[in-house]
């Protein structure tokens, strides 16, 4: 048992070690000295070792294995257990929203890379559409060409010449020449056509989700192979996020600016309201003291009509 538990530690390391095999990190600590507890780290779903992409959802990593658009092994831990922990906290709410952004950011890296190759991929459809142009003849073509030619325009002279005269079963024998020197002229310049002439006797298509080339019209059993391949699975997935990411990111600001003026309007009414008693209490508080004290000694004072006449002024009948 003794030389299994050191055959044991010397594979995994003695002490407190933290391993990653695939995308699951293992902790062990199984015989710690005092010394070695005071560096023990457990490892949480918060831990920065931890991959936050595979928290939010997936890991960009995990999508293009052994393909063209591999981007290698991810290099934080990817584990189920961490996972769960994480769905289950009362902090999910609070930090799914950060991890989310950072895997927003991460896809829309991957997907303007491949925009970029799409549209290089378009550049190379359009010009192979495009009629290529003659290539050059070489040096020894471009001779042999000079010569035939030269022959040919010497034997139409003689032609013409033994015409005039009346030769004209000469004529006719130097004009089968020229014939074969003709045929000999299309050769050369055949060959030199065929040597840089671009078969194009399938046409090419560009799958716009994931930048691949693809054989236009091509065989039902070809083209369902390519959909249900790792890289356009996984760039669609990729893309897929991105817009829903957005959508979401869109409604929860429009909630945020609707609870803003929610608020807003709440305080505005709290104003309001406390403006208009305000206005109360000023036309019945003290001014409104005063005009009601103003009434109340009016209403106690004699009501004067006229000058004040003495009680002992004769009263004149009327």
């Amino acid at each position: 048992m003794d030389l299994q538990r050191a055959m044991l530690d010397e594979l995994m390391g003695a002490g407190n070690k933290t391993l990653k095999f695939g995308f699951v990190c293992f902790v062990k600590d199984r015989n710690l000295t005092e010394e070695e507890r005071k560096d023990y780290k457990e490892i949480t779903w918060d831990s920065k070792e931890v991959c936050a992409y595979y928290m939010a959802r997936f890991c960009p990593h995990d999508l293009f294995v052994n393909t063209k658009s591999d981007l290698g092994p991810c290099d934080r831990v990817h584990d189920p257990k961490l996972k769960e922990s994480f769905e289950k906290s009362p902090r999910h709410d609070a930090y799914l929203a950060k991890f989310e952004a950072e895997l927003a950011l991460r896809c829309e890296k991957l997907v303007v890379e491949l925009d970029r190759r799409v549209r290089r991929g378009r550049e190379r459809l359009a010009q192979g559409d495009e009629p290529i142009a003659p290539p050059p003849l070489s040096a020894d073509k471009s001779e042999q060409l000079s010569v035939v030619e030269e022959k040919i325009k010497n034997l139409l002279v003689q032609v013409e010449a033994l015409g005039e005269v009346g030769k004209v079963d000469e004529a006719q024998a130097l004009m089968k020449k020229v014939d074969e020197l003709n045929a000999e002229k299309a050769l050369i310049q055949s060959q030199n056509d065929k040597v840089l002439m671009v078969p194009q006797e399938k046409k090419m298509a560009l799958c716009e989700t994931c930048g691949s080339f693809l054989i236009a019209n091509d065989a039902a059993e070809r083209t369902q192979s390519h959909v249900t391949g790792k890289q356009h699975i996984g760039y669609g997935m990729v893309r897929d996020y991105i817009a829903e990411y957005k959508v979401s990111y869109t409604l929860d600001r429009y909630r945020e600016r609707e609870q803003d003026r929610h608020r807003d309007r709440e305080r505005s009414r709290e104003w309001n309201g406390r403006g208009s008693r305000d206005d109360w209490r000023t036309r019945n508080g003290r001014d409104g003291g005063k005009n009601r004290h103003r009434d109340w000694s009016r209403s106690r004072s004699p009501v004067r009509h006229g000058r004040r006449r003495s009680p002992r002024s004769p009263i004149r009948p009327y």
